[in-house]
């Protein structure tokens, strides 16, 4: 159980959950921590057992009490809990931002399933959900062959990203003082400050806030489709930023500068004030999309 990456998701939850409980705090039931949690109570009954030996909770009998308060010490690192299938998104997402993989470009997936680690079933079966996009095509030979896709495509995609995101947003100023949420804000606006504080080196580091901001923000709709659209909006969005090159550091400075209007209007918690920002935002990401489809990829 303890290599389960799904037990490690939920253990981790539940050190969030307990951080925002004093010491002496009795925990719920199993049946609420599992409600809670959404997996099952033999996984809850393992995470409170791991956490009584890490010395977090105390039990007597079937009730539990919060001993200390979680450290970062006590958590497992995110390449830890990541699932296969993000595991897979990931490197996926790494290849094509790394090494500029172009449409035409031809897509192995015995090759990629050793270079990730993962399983070829596995590897095939995420391929096979980014061929329903239109990203990629199923050759007669079992291959794939990896595709772009005109501006119709991208306005489409793009009123779509429009519609979850305002939802999103709006809901997230709705999440309670001690939701993780916020905490998971205030760290990823340090980040940015840091980020813009030495942009000539860091400026291609952007992709990966940018996607985390967007994550959590659209986690906050709890919604499966939602979640599954946003994997697809990172790839799409940065793999079509890099066609243009020429400036994209001053293209990323602009987007961090209005991430961190976005960031303080969601902490007003001020909905009105939450869409404009979130709407300047998503029409400036717009423009740059089109801009960088109008240019096409280099042959």
């Amino acid at each position: 159980m303890r290599s389960n990456d799904r037990f490690k998701r939920a253990y981790n939850r539940c050190l969030d959950a307990l951080a925002a409980l004093p010491p002496g705090a009795a925990l719920d039931s199993e049946a609420a921590l599992a409600r809670d949690l959404g997996v099952s109570r033999t996984i809850v009954r393992a995470v409170l057992a791991a956490l009584a030996e890490a010395g977090v909770v105390s039990a007597d009998g079937r009730a539990r009490t919060l001993v200390r308060a979680p450290t970062a010490a006590d958590r497992f690192s995110a390449t830890e809990t990541e699932s296969v299938r993000a595991t897979i998104e990931k490197r996926f997402m790494e290849m094509v931002l790394q090494h500029d993989v172009r449409p035409g470009a031809q897509v192995n997936n015995l090759e990629l399933a050793r270079q990730f680690a993962v399983s070829p079933s596995a590897m095939r079966e995420y391929l096979t959900e980014l061929s329903q996009t239109g990203l990629l095509d199923r050759r007669r030979d079992g291959g794939w062959v990896f595709r772009g896709f005109d501006l119709d495509f991208a306005r489409e995609l793009f009123d779509i990203r429009e519609l979850f995101e305002l939802r999103s947003a709006a809901l997230f100023a709705d999440l309670p003082g001690d939701d993780p949420a916020w905490a998971q804000l205030d760290d990823i606006e340090r980040r940015h400050h840091a980020l813009i504080a030495d942009i000539d080196h860091a400026y291609k580091a952007f992709s990966q806030i940018d996607a985390e901001l967007h994550e959590l923000v659209n986690a906050a709709s709890r919604n499966r489709f939602v979640d599954k659209f946003q994997s697809l909006r990172s790839l799409i969005f940065h793999y079509h930023y890099l066609w243009t090159k020429d400036d994209e550091k001053e293209r990323n400075l602009v987007a961090l500068r209005e991430h961190l209007v976005y960031i303080a209007a969601l902490k007003s918690r001020n909905r009105p004030r939450i869409r404009a920002a979130a709407l300047a935002h998503l029409r400036s990401a717009r423009r740059s999309l089109y801009a960088s489809i109008a240019k096409g990829a280099p042959g």
